[in-house]
């Protein structure tokens, strides 16, 4: 049984001139002790995805249809004092922005020990001691001593192990991490994801990893989905997706990726941008910018369809017909 199921999510925003549909049929699911990479450009939906799991939407952002399930659990149609009881609880919330998460005034042991208290059934004094060991299993030296201190008192990377101890205080079964190393230096980077992956081994907990580097991904998730446009693009193991990329938009990333072993003047890019929410083309959201694109992308859209060890939706693994098309179409530009 997976832990988190999320079924045909679609997230809109009703505004003065129509709705923009921000999320548009997004499903997938994590297993426990699973690390989910969430990977995509600015404004493919990542970051929105996240929001919508933890019951974070900011209004006139809503769940228009679909369904988020935990353990079983519906819980994107219920209400914010029950989704309160459930963050921290049952899902934990890592942000880019260490200082977003903690409060400048309060020491971080005054934090984390409201946070145990308010969800689990012990003492203050217990509180404080599973406060230290949280901060100890993080990786926090003379954590007696520095959970008296306050946020600015640590440092960047601390700060994150910190926030890390935080979304794991009352022991949750998933953990939803945006962007987490994004403002961390590459050795502190290493130090995150290791924690990351202990976590998930030492506690069975699950992680959806939001980020827009690939070699984090690679380094850190059991599998990876390709969101674009707000639809996703490809899922599957990170060994394949990454290796064997199945989805133009995919080979696109991996291909825009430095390689070292080569001396290039100029780096690959993916020509064009990632289409406004008024302005998502017709058929395949991704069509103007693929170099595959034939007739039938520019007036269907694909769904997820098995290509090989993954699934992409891309009519380029529809079957025997397209496949001919699109090598007719590259003979002709050829």
């Amino acid at each position: 049984m997976s832990l988190l199921e999320v079924k045909n999510l679609v997230v809109e925003f009703p505004g003065r001139r129509g709705t923009l549909r921000a999320l548009d049929d997004i499903s997938f699911s994590i297993a426990p002790g699973e690390i989910l990479g969430v990977v995509g450009e600015s404004g493919a939906g990542k970051s929105l995805t996240g929001a919508a799991i933890i019951g974070l939407l900011e209004p006139p952002g809503r769940v228009a249809s679909g369904q988020i399930l935990l353990e079983g659990q519906r819980i994107d149609n219920l209400g914010n004092e029950e989704m309160r009881h459930i963050r921290g609880r049952r899902i934990g919330a890592i942000f880019q922005d260490p200082l977003t998460s903690l409060n400048p005034l309060y020491t971080v042991g005054r934090q984390l020990t409201e946070t145990i208290l308010a969800h689990l059934p012990v003492t203050p004094a217990e509180a404080r001691q599973r406060a230290i060991a949280l901060l100890k299993d993080t990786g926090i030296p003379a954590a007696e001593e520095r959970i008296d201190h306050y946020p600015h008192q640590f440092s960047g990377g601390m700060r994150q192990r910190v926030v890390i101890a935080l979304a794991l205080a009352a022991e949750p079964k998933l953990i939803v991490a945006d962007e987490p190393t994004t403002a961390l230096d590459v050795s502190i980077q290493a130090q995150i994801i290791t924690l990351l992956k202990n976590i998930c081994k030492s506690r069975g907990a699950a992680v959806m990893l939001i980020t827009h580097d690939m070699g984090v991904i690679a380094e850190t998730c059991d599998r990876v989905a390709v969101l674009y446009a707000g639809r996703v693009a490809e899922i599957g193991p990170v060994h394949d997706v990454i290796n064997k990329p199945s989805h133009p938009y995919t080979s696109g990333l991996m291909a825009s990726i430095p390689d070292m072993e080569q001396d290039r003047e100029r780096l690959n890019q993916i020509d064009g941008a990632m289409p406004r929410l008024n302005a998502i083309p017709k058929g395949c959201a991704y069509n103007p910018r693929c170099p595959n694109t034939f007739d039938r992308c520019m007036t269907e859209r694909p769904e997820l369809m098995p290509a090989g060890s993954t699934r992409a939706a891309c009519w380029l693994h529809a079957g025997a017909s397209t496949t001919a098309n699109t090598a007719t179409k590259a003979g002709v530009n050829a």
